[in-house]
């Protein structure tokens, strides 16, 4: 498989994938022409070994499996997230200022909000409606065109803006949206967008959950190409490579790809990874293929592992004092390692040590990352995932720059190192 042709899968998945919603159906989509089975929560399972299966929640969080064929002994895990840090429309977002209809919007995760301003943006998300005949569904939309913008303030009305100054989300984030509009306007073009996408005729919008997006498509980026360019790396990227890994693996082994919604804001949802919804599904297969009841549950989990990835800070190079002089990830330079010893992170000695020694099998180099001591350190579902299920966890991640920016920067060949060395775990026969 060319580097050059998985990273043209990269680029149309985080082209599709504007959202949560959109991105677990794009991953849907491809697990359904590779042969997976899609399985219903509300439904009796039936399942086999040897089978390929997904199941959804929300429609914004997926679990896909690889049964193997001898037995439930143990499992490689793949976790990441589908959410990234943006602006949500809210409920009542029609708003009007000096001729303009704006777009009132609401914080979601940790966004960094100055990159906003002056970008080309559309919208996306999942619209519930009732149809005439009254079955009520919720749909997907992707308005695929620049249809907003925040514009920036002139630099001759506020000297100050390059000396740094706090961003308003309320009062300065809104989007012009239409000049000259009004509120009725935002339901209006709403159901006309619908039904162009969805052939919604008729239809009656009950509730949505939208947001604004940067419509610029992702790219590589550098003399060599040396770069992915794409607002939502954070953590689109790992959502890809897992799947990449599972779609190679050889299907000798029990594999498992989750990834969770809502791990920009503390994962604690039905879908999210403080969730039930892994233990669920895992719990569900154990019933009818591995040793039944807790006991017979509990050693499948002891006896599998988890390597959650999301992405790693890189080393700047216009801020290297930002970094740990020891620790301080390249570009191109191969997955990394993170690590916290405040358990911000999963990783011990023993699942770094698999790690290592999967990139070496693979011939992948490998970085670590543990953050200055006098700067706090983020997290991921690694540790919120170790602690709901009790798998022996690790936490790794491509590096890149700008994280939690609209648009964010990663290696290229990057996403090759990483995808080899998930292959190899989904094939390694022994974990310990």
């Amino acid at each position: 498989m060319s580097r050059e042709a998985r990273l043209e899968r990269l680029l149309e998945f985080l082209n599709r994938s504007p959202t949560p919603w959109h991105a677990v159906s794009a991953m849907a989509e491809r697990l359904d022409a590779a042969g997976f089975r899609r399985l219903d929560e509300s439904q009796a399972w039936e399942v086999s070994p040897g089978e390929r299966l997904y199941v959804t929640r929300n429609g914004s969080s997926i679990v896909a499996l690889q049964l193997p064929h001898d037995g439930l002994e143990a499992l490689r895990m793949i976790g990441a997230h589908t959410d990234s840090p943006g602006l949500r429309l809210k409920p009542n977002a029609a708003q009007l200022s000096a001729g303009w209809l704006q777009l009132g919007v609401e914080l979601y995760g940790g966004a960094l909000l100055a990159p906003w301003f002056d970008r080309d943006l559309g919208l996306a998300g999942r619209v519930h409606v009732r149809h005439p005949d009254g079955r009520i569904e919720g749909v997907l939309l992707q308005v695929d065109r620049p249809i907003a913008i925040i514009p920036s303030l002139a630099i001759h009305l506020d000297r100050e803006v390059n000396n740094g100054r706090p961003i308003n989300a309320q009062t300065q984030m809104p989007p012009v949206f239409l000049q000259g509009g009004d509120k009725a306007d935002l339901q209006r073009l709403l159901l006309e967008w619908l039904e162009e996408q969805n052939g919604t005729v008729g239809a009656e919008i009950l509730d949505f959950e939208l947001a604004l997006y940067d419509v610029q498509p992702p790219a590589l980026v550098g003399v060599g190409r040396e770069l992915v360019a794409s607002a939502r790396l954070d953590n689109l990227l790992s959502c890809f490579i897992g799947l990449e890994a599972l779609l190679e693996s050889d299907g000798s082994q029990g594999v498992v790809l989750v990834a969770n919604d809502h791990e920009e804001v503390g994962s604690a949802s039905a879908c999210g990874a403080q969730g039930p919804f892994l233990g669920d599904v895992l719990r569900r297969v154990n019933a009818q293929l591995g040793e039944p009841g807790d006991e017979g549950f509990i050693r499948l989990i002891q006896a599998s592992r988890m390597i959650s990835c999301d992405n790693a800070h890189a080393l700047h190079p216009n801020f290297t004092d930002k970094h740990d002089a020891a620790h301080g990830p390249a570009l191109n330079g191969g997955p990394v390692i993170k690590v916290n010893a405040n358990q911000r992170y999963a990783t011990n000695s023993a699942t770094a040590a698999l790690f290592r020694d999967l990139c070496r099998e693979a011939e992948v180099p490998v970085q670590t990352f543990v953050t200055r001591a006098d700067m706090g350190c983020g997290s991921t579902i690694g540790p919120i995932t170790a602690t709901e299920l009790g798998v022996p966890t690790l936490d790794v991640g491509v590096p890149q720059w700008a994280m939690h920016s609209i648009r964010e920067t990663a290696g290229s060949r990057d996403v090759e190192y990483l995808t080899r060395a998930l292959v190899a775990f989904a094939n390694r026969p022994r974990l310990a």
